[in-house]
Formats: C-alpha cells, structure tokens, sequence
C-alpha cells in the first residue's frame, strides 16, 4: 500500500480540526508495523484510513496499485472484507454468541454457507489455540481469550492484512506477550501486521516503528533484532 500525501480534517469552517498533515508511507507485503504516538497524535486516525473506515480529506491512497482514496463506500466495504482483519482493544464480541459464532460472524456479510462458516471459524479458533473455548459465551472467556476470538474473527477472512489498534491495551503484561507472539507468528506466515500503540515494549514487536507526533511523521526506523 502507498499513502501520498495524505491530510485528514474534521469539520467545517471556523470548526475545522486538522489531525493528519501530509502523511507519506509506503507499506510492502508481509511487513510488521508498529505506528506509536501520544494521545492524539492522529495514529488512530491514520489506521482508520488505512483500513478503509474512513476517507481522507486529500491525498492518494493505493492499494496493490489501484487508487483507492475516492472509491465509492461500496468498494471502500469489498476491499475491507477481501483484504483487511481488523482487531480492536475492546474484542466487540457478540455477548449472546458463544466464540464459534462471533468468529464466523464475518462470513455471514460474505455469503458463505453455515456449514463452510462452522467450519472455518473452528479452523481459526483452533489456530488461536480456543479450540476448547468455541462454546463459551464472551462473559466466560479472560480478556486474553477475548481477544484471541477478537484475532480469530479478524482472521476467517484470510485477510492480507491485519491491522491492531492497541490490541494489548486492556490486558495484563504476560497476556499482552502472549497475543504479540500470536502476531509474531502470523507475520511469520505471511500476513501483513500493523499495529498501533502507545507502548514501547509492544512496539518492539514489530520490525519497522512509524512515530506520530502532531499528525505528521516524525521517525521511520527498522528494528535491529537483538
């Protein structure tokens, strides 16, 4: 994906906030991305952008070469489904659903049979090592097997790319490691991984750390393996 000078504002007139300012970036396949800045940096935003959930205001957004950033929302919705996973800090699981049935929610808006929709969420779930949690309800589950489920579902779509935003943000420290390592591993097997955080440690995860101050980009830097 290649990002051109990417500006995004909100609002009108006097109202007008300006949160992304001239972003440039150019993601290859199977990278691992973390994007790191305070508060209101514009991270979020960014991220959002580039999981087609929201237009930016200028610029050009390309995705494998086809320009994408004025696409109608209809594309914008089949692009998302073809090629994005998506995993959020609050899992935003179904709470009547048991986690077979959240993670195979996804195939429903997909046209796919209940039968291949069964099959291939206890196929992720299992990848995710729930493969004895698929009958358990939400209020059941720890937050760590929350959001396993949460990278499940992100996942049945056999989606290119995976995009985080503070996937770790509500769980505890050996949690958190366990699910970068389920990251790590995805990365390893091909999936493009972009993460946004606020946290050192989870960024150093990653192999290429994009910082954020200000709505612009202040540091692009691979990681060194130690």
């Amino acid at each position: 994906m290649k990002l051109n000078n990417i500006t995004k504002v909100y609002g009108k007139g006097s109202l007008e906030v300006p949160v992304l300012h001239g972003i440039d970036l150019t993601v290859e396949d199977g990278e691992f991305i973390a994007i790191m800045g305070p508060s209101g940096s514009g991270k979020s935003t960014l991220m959002n952008i580039i999981g087609f959930l929201d237009y930016p205001t200028a610029g050009t957004y390309e995705l494998n070469g086809e320009v994408i950033s004025s696409a109608k929302e209809s594309v914008l919705a089949r692009l998302r489904n073809e090629h994005i996973g998506f995993v959020f800090q609050q899992f935003f699981m179904f709470p009547r659903d048991n986690a077979l049935k959240n993670v195979a929610s996804p195939l429903i808006y997909a046209g796919v049979s209940k039968r291949e929709r069964t099959e291939r969420a206890k196929q992720m779930l299992t990848k995710v090592g729930l493969e004895d949690r698929m009958k358990h309800l939400p209020s059941e589950l720890s937050g760590g097997q929350k959001q396993r489920v949460a990278i499940a579902r992100a996942l049945v779509n056999n989606p290119s790319i995976l995009l985080a935003d503070e996937p770790t943000g509500a769980l505890d420290s050996k949690t958190s490691a366990q699910i970068m390592k389920l990251f790590t591993q995805l990365n390893e097997e091909g999936k493009t991984v972009i993460i946004v955080t606020h946290e050192e440690e989870i960024a150093a995860y990653a192999d290429r750390i994009i910082t954020i101050k200000d709505g612009m980009i202040t540091d692009d830097r691979k990681v060194v393996a130690s």
